[in-house]
């Protein structure tokens, strides 16, 4: 039996507003990574990068459906049982994907955007085993984006030891 405070977040204006918010806070971890790339297309192409790298031209628009997803999963588990544990843990991957980017780029610390990344990927699979328990779809919309991460990382890796 839903308690009048489930109801009221599952329902009416309040879910599309949650449903906002998630939005907006996956937009500016997407925006504080975005100012992390202004003008990298140049830099990613210079780097030594294994044959398997994608073009630089394919990162927009798969994150882009990445980040849909990594809202509406959130929003899903907020609707079931409101903000607690498994969102925080969402909170913290989506800090730990907004932070990568700046350091790859804007620092040029691949070494360090390494071993972060390596943290990312592990809290992102907090995140799918926490939004698990609560919403089997909203973790499943996670698993694309792990996935995307787990490649982000090998393909990190193989940069930094080129280019080091």
């Amino acid at each position: 039996m839903e308690t009048s405070q489930e109801v009221q977040r599952t329902t009416g204006s309040r879910s599309r507003w949650a449903l906002a918010g998630f939005a907006a806070a996956v937009f500016v971890a997407a925006a504080i990574g975005g100012l992390g790339v202004q003008g990298t297309t140049d830099e990613y192409a210079s780097l030594r990068q294994p044959t398997w790298a994608p073009p630089s031209w394919l990162f927009g628009p798969v994150w882009t459906v990445l980040y849909a997803l990594i809202a509406v999963a959130g929003w899903l588990v907020w609707r079931r049982v409101g903000f607690g544990p498994a969102l925080w843990a969402w909170t913290a991957q989506l800090v730990l994907n907004a932070i990568w980017t700046p350091l790859f780029f804007g620092a040029g610390e691949y070494g360090l955007a390494f071993a972060e990344i390596v943290v990312m990927w592990l809290a992102i699979g907090l995140t799918v085993a926490l939004f698990a328990r609560v919403s089997r779809g909203a973790a499943a919309l996670l698993l694309p984006y792990w996935a995307w991460v787990t490649f982000a990382a090998a393909l990190s890796l193989s940069i930094w030891r080129l280019n080091s």
